[in-house]
């Protein structure tokens, strides 16, 4: 298996970090009134940090289908290994960074974090054609 392949593994697991976050290590988080009959509910009521964490699990999760794509289609054209995996890589490393700085609540920097791992999905269906 490729890195690239291993990257799409990996993006699969960021959001549980995020989530993860919001649950249980969030300003206003209480992990011993956590009800996981109720999840959705416990995570409604978050503020500050642990909202920004939960939102930005779900627009990692929105970026998974672009980056997916991406990764299948310069497989499958054969693009250069190489280049291949150094964006797949530095889509994941753009994706934890935004992690960070959204629950960091610095949003410039993260919205340049999301364009360039954007530019890297981007790249990768270019290095395709």
């Amino acid at each position: 298996m490729t890195i690239a392949y291993w990257c799409v593994l990996a993006s699969c697991l960021l959001p549980l970090l995020a989530v993860g976050y919001a649950k249980f290590l969030s300003s206003d988080s209480d992990p011993k009134n956590y009800d996981n009959n109720n999840p959705r509910d416990y995570l409604a009521k978050l503020k500050g940090d642990g909202q920004r964490a939960l939102w930005a699990e779900k627009n990692t999760l929105e970026a998974m289908p672009l980056f997916f794509a991406a990764v299948i289609i310069a497989h499958n054209t054969g693009a250069d290994q190489a280049t291949l995996d150094a964006l797949a890589i530095s889509f994941i490393g753009f994706r934890l960074l935004y992690i960070y700085l959204y629950i960091s609540d610095k949003a410039t920097l993260r919205s340049l974090s999301w364009f360039a791992g954007l530019a890297c999905c981007v790249a990768m269906f270019i290095i395709s054609a």
